[in-house]
């Protein structure tokens, strides 16, 4: 039997990839705007129709849509600094269920300000969960947040006391079981429409679901975040017609 991939490697190996690859940034000479110039492989970053992130607006009712099935579990989990983002690692085997297909979690990460806009309107931050099945097909989960009350995210208040400060380092959290569940809004209605990674190579063919409440972060939580990024979100791309679908 194949033996299982420790976590530690995972981390490093994707850093080995990230410091491999092209350089790119948010803002700049090397920011989204060129980040198809900078290497062949990003060529979609630019060429593309499927792009993500996009606005919400005009989604089509669709009742046929079926509820996203998640099954947490709580585990350690590493929180990973590469430069571009905070990634949130666990071994723990959370999955979603879509279409008769078990998608395992990947990582969870964060950005400033939301990478989705609805109705033309950014959240203060949002987060995306990374599913991938055994085919290699991936789907995205997006929670939008917003600092609009002092009121704290309880999970986030486990990971943000371990947030690695400087790029390329990484913390564990073993003392807690930490369940991404505890990231998710309460009500698990969602737009859902076809794209892409938001980062180089901006791969295409992702399945976006974003959820439609807004989850509720403190204002000292949303200040720990921007005192790492300040702003690590692409902008907005054009839908070319794509078709938004709601499940309520």
């Amino acid at each position: 039997m194949r033996g299982s991939v420790p976590l530690a490697l995972i981390i490093g190996m994707a850093a080995i990839a990230c410091a491999q690859s092209p350089h790119w940034e948010y803002r700049g000479r090397f920011g989204p705007a060129n980040w198809g110039r900078l290497d062949p492989a990003n060529k979609a970053c630019s060429d593309g129709s499927e792009q993500s992130p996009i606005n919400i607006h005009h989604a089509h009712l669709n009742k046929a849509l079926k509820p996203l099935e998640f099954h947490f579990i709580a585990s350690p989990v590493t929180l990973e600094n590469d430069g571009y983002m905070i990634a949130v690692h666990s071994t723990s085997g959370s999955y979603m269920v879509m279409d008769g297909e078990r998608y395992q979690l990947q990582k969870v990460d964060f950005h400033r300000p939301s990478e989705t806009a609805v109705n033309g309107n950014l959240a203060d931050m949002s987060l995306g969960m990374l599913f991938r099945n055994s085919g290699g097909k991936m789907v995205m989960v997006v929670v939008r947040m917003n600092a609009d009350q002092d009121f704290p995210n309880a999970t986030l208040s486990t990971l943000w006391q371990h947030l690695p400060a400087a790029a390329g380092t990484s913390q564990q959290i073993t003392d807690v079981m930490v369940n991404p569940g505890g990231l998710l809004p309460a009500n698990r209605g969602y737009w859902t429409y076809m794209g892409s990674l938001t980062t180089p190579p901006c791969t295409e063919g992702v399945r976006w679901f974003v959820m439609e409440q807004v989850l509720s972060i403190s204002r000292q939580q949303l200040r720990a975040f921007t005192s790492l990024f300040e702003m690590n979100s692409r902008p907005l791309q054009d839908a070319h017609g794509r078709r938004i679908e709601a499940n309520e």
